[in-house]
């Protein structure tokens, strides 16, 4: 297992189970942190409903977790947001109070992911991200693009940004310079989503293939039917053996007629030169209904992405149906299994996300978080679980996707 630091600041907020999770994790110059919201040390929901007062909240909580690190705001690269959404406008006042925290720019890539509810009642926000730091503890130069995205972010946001040999590009949608939406369907939403990540990544002189992971929210009802088209759509981008992938189903987007957000983590040397990378798909594993490119996990240099992890056989059945329960068990057992062909166990996870069925409810998490957290040693990995109305099969209960380090 790689060497890494673990934080839980004193008097930071806590879940009402004990769980072997930390709230960040350092490994060399990476730093992740689980979802941040706004609770106090008992668990209770704070500012219920304030949307504005609990990002900040989970901001000023970003701060104290980086600066335990060695880390500051001008450090973060990447940010996810999963939001209450309400109102139009909700989606510009949480914009609003997370670029207030962030400082001068080139600011982190941001994907806002609106939901109807996240996992306890009143809470409206959560976020999670990713900081990089020189291991000398300098601060590590950074390039930002906006390169093809018609509708900019306000500052100091950027759309795609590389730091050192890690890219990321915040979650790309199809509306024009007017803010209209451009294409009428989800599948050909997912096309030109995918044509603008190309144009960014090239202009930081990447391409597809140095993806290693793609997270894909789509607007839909949880059938198969619904992701397929547009899974076919995104992955048509990228040449096998492919990244490691996630997609997720969710009601709706910040704006009427918008189908579809897709966010992606790539890797290249910055030499330019792509380094060689491993691909995990255990023999006998899961698989998709329809054939793809993607793998079930990814390693470039220490890095180990693995794609959301699910309770379905070989030929993409449901096992287990409507059982949150042992379905996470098998999602853990399947990300071990993944992890297993690279070396790797558990122990080398340094951050987990987790998305449920499940509405505003303490009991349907802990159901699913005990499950995760105890199969984990302690100090475990940073952690963020999400509650949807469904996933991407009829039920399907749990998909689990992870980050792991190793030296």
């Amino acid at each position: 297992m790689a060497t890494r630091r673990y934080t839980w600041p004193d008097g930071h907020w806590d879940w009402p189970i004990h769980v072997t999770h930390k709230h960040g994790v350092r490994c060399g110059e990476m730093i992740f942190f689980g979802g941040q919201v706004d609770l106090d040390s008992a668990g209770n929901v704070r500012n219920p409903g304030d949307l504005t007062t609990q990002t900040r909240a989970a901001m000023a909580y970003i701060r104290v977790i980086l600066a335990e690190l060695d880390a500051d705001m001008a450090d973060l690269v990447k940010l996810i947001c999963f939001y209450v959404h309400e109102r139009d406008e909700d989606r510009d006042r949480l914009l609003a109070a997370v670029a207030a925290a962030l400082g001068e720019g080139p600011g982190p890539v941001i994907s806002l992911v609106p939901l109807p509810a996240l996992a306890y009642e009143d809470m409206v926000v959560e976020i999670e991200g990713v900081a990089m730091r020189g291991t000398d503890g300098a601060r590590l130069a950074r390039t930002a693009s906006n390169a093809g995205t018609p509708t900019l972010l306000p500052a100091p946001f950027s759309h795609a940004l590389r730091c050192g040999r890690m890219l990321f590009v915040g979650g790309q949608t199809a509306l024009d310079a007017d803010g209209v939406v451009e294409a009428g369907d989800l599948i050909a939403q997912s096309r030109l989503v995918a044509e603008r990540i190309g144009v960014l990544l090239g202009d930081l002189g990447a391409g597809y293939n140095d993806v290693v992971k793609v997270n894909r929210y789509y607007v839909a009802g949880g059938t198969a039917a619904e992701w397929e088209g547009s899974a076919l759509a995104v992955a048509s981008y990228f040449a096998e053996p492919g990244p490691a992938a996630t997609g997720i189903p969710i009601p709706a987007l910040f704006r009427d007629g918008l189908m579809i957000s897709v966010e992606v983590t790539a890797v290249l040397d910055e030499d330019g030169d792509p380094r060689p990378r491993q691909h995990a798909w255990p023999d006998g594993h899961w698989d998709w209904p329809v054939h793809l490119p993607y793998k079930h996990g990814v390693r470039h240099g220490n890095m180990v992405y693995v794609g959301g992890q699910v309770s379905i056989d070989s030929k993409g059945a449901v096992i287990d149906p409507g059982d949150l329960v042992t379905q996470t068990r098998t999602s853990m057992a399947n990300i071990a299994r993944v992890l297993g062909e690279f070396g790797l166990g558990l122990n080398d996870v340094v951050k987990v996300t987790a998305f449920y069925a499940g509405n505003a409810s303490a009991e349907v998490l802990h159901d699913n978080l005990s499950i995760r957290s105890s199969s984990f040693t302690e100090p475990g990995p940073a952690t963020t679980g999400i509650p949807l109305p469904c996933l991407a099969y009829e039920k399907m209960e749990i998909e689990i996707e992870v980050v792991a380090m190793t030296d």
